[in-house]
């Protein structure tokens, strides 16, 4: 079978670039490639009831999919070059906020219609933040939640399934260059391309690495990210949250000078697991419907760690991290911030006890047995930083969960379109190393698109 296009992945940049072939050139033959099910399969049979912990299914409903990772996020696009990605130093500063404002737009029309727009524009709490040494990054968010997220999805695929060939439960095994063409290689298959984009996420980190082995595409490593999910009464955080919902907090350490900044901020949301390539971590979810809110905010905490030679292996060091948490705890670990404080474990009565209600059937334990010093003492510097500000974070009974880790897969070789070395071959979105966002892989998604349909 020869398609003109096929794109492996079903992600946000998947998705915005089969949304552009299927809308402006319907006469291009396009297939997905998807490892995962389609939207109306992915079911994580985590209940907190019956099914308290991963049961590592064959293909994570919460990573992989029709919408990938971000399906079941809630759902934040933000727009802005200050993070999410390193796009605009490919694409240009104005041509990425361009792109990012252009999918905000598509996610309007499939559903978003009445979802807020906030923005650090004109904020008073970017000089409350400067006057304690932190430091409120520049952004507009379109929030859309996890339940709206999950309808503009379901908006997008009824629009593309009759014009796309989708191939769900079919991972792609190898691709193979065959001339100026490409063989997509699957267990149940083979068809050709012209050209070819990649755009598998974070969770094909460990594909994607022999993709580039094979062509001989350069790489480098990227930084990985490693913390902890706090979770605190909504109130502490409201005059922040109402305001701006997710406000993007940078500080650097006393001690180390290491960079902590808050991550993926859920007001009124939950705590769920995460399972990538078979590690279990942690992650935040929100949602619009006022039924489905509870009482509690969380938000990551991250330290960013950059490593130079002659270590290459950051997801690998990353890996290890969440790897001890499991052992440890089966999973995920909960703590008390006061217990961490104390230098002692977080048993199950001090978290029954506790005036913090957890959101996720973690194991309680000791984080300070998990992560290395360095980045505990930094989490620690940054929590009495924002106690500063939201009096109250630094309480006893502030939950933290173990371990978050963002892997950011291996930086390829890319043009300013995109492309590798080997023409008619893109990579695109988290997958790249290029993006860290909902918002910038889709960009990158529409401007390949664009790219190829120009030529």
């Amino acid at each position: 079978m020869k398609y003109d296009v096929v794109i492996i992945g079903a992600g946000p940049g998947g998705i915005f670039s089969a949304y552009e072939f299927a809308l402006k050139r319907p006469d291009l033959k396009v297939a997905v490639f998807e490892s995962g099910n389609t939207l109306e399969k992915r079911h994580c049979p985590i209940d907190g009831k019956k099914v308290k912990s991963c049961i590592n299914c064959a293909t994570c409903a919460i990573m992989n999919g029709f919408g990938g990772a971000g399906a079941f996020s809630d759902g934040k696009y933000n727009i802005t070059n200050d993070f999410g990605g390193t796009l605009y130093e490919y694409i240009g500063r104005e041509k990425a906020i361009e792109l990012m404002h252009y999918v905000d737009e598509i996610n309007v029309k499939y559903g978003g219609k009445g979802t807020k727009m906030y923005s650090t524009a004109g904020s008073e709490f970017k000089k409350i933040c400067m006057q304690n040494k932190l430091t409120l990054l520049e952004a507009s968010v379109r929030h859309l939640g996890t339940d709206i997220n999950y309808i503009v999805l379901e908006n997008l695929y009824a629009l593309l399934k009759d014009k796309i060939d989708f191939f769900f439960r079919t991972p792609v095994k190898k691709i193979e260059k065959a001339g100026e063409a490409y063989r997509i290689i699957t267990d149940e298959k083979e068809v050709m391309c012209d050209k070819c984009i990649i755009s598998v996420g974070r969770s094909g980190s460990k594909w994607m690495e022999s993709v580039c082995h094979d062509l001989e595409i350069p790489t480098k490593s990227n930084r990985v990210d490693i913390g902890v999910r706090v979770e605190l009464p909504a109130v502490i955080f409201s005059h922040i949250t109402d305001e701006l919902y997710e406000g993007k907090i940078v500080y650097r350490t006393k001690k180390f000078e290491d960079n902590v900044r808050t991550f993926c901020m859920n007001p009124q949301g939950i705590v769920v697991n995460e399972n990538t390539n078979g590690i279990i971590t942690v992650n935040g979810h929100s949602f619009e419907d006022p039924e489905r809110k509870t009482e509690n905010t969380n938000f990551a905490l991250l330290v960013s760690k950059h490593f130079s030679e002659p270590f290459k292996d950051s997801n690998g060091y990353a890996e290890s991290i969440a790897k001890l948490s499991n052992m440890l705890g089966g999973g995920v670990i909960v703590q008390r911030f006061g217990d961490l404080e104390r230098g002692r474990r977080s048993n199950a009565r001090r978290i029954e006890e506790s005036t913090v209600r957890p959101t996720l059937a973690a194991t309680p334990g000791d984080l300070s047995l998990v992560l290395p010093k360095r980045i505990l003492d930094g989490i620690i510097e940054m929590i009495y930083a924002l106690d500063k500000i939201a009096p109250g974070v630094a309480n006893d009974d502030t939950l933290l969960y173990g371990v978050e880790v963002k892997f950011y897969n291996m930086e390829v070789e890319l043009d300013q379109n995109l492309e590798t070395r080997h023409k008619g071959l893109y990579v695109i979105g988290d997958g790249s190393g290029v993006t860290h966002s909902l918002s910038h892989a889709s960009a990158s998604g529409v401007y390949v698109a664009n790219q190829i349909m120009d030529e």
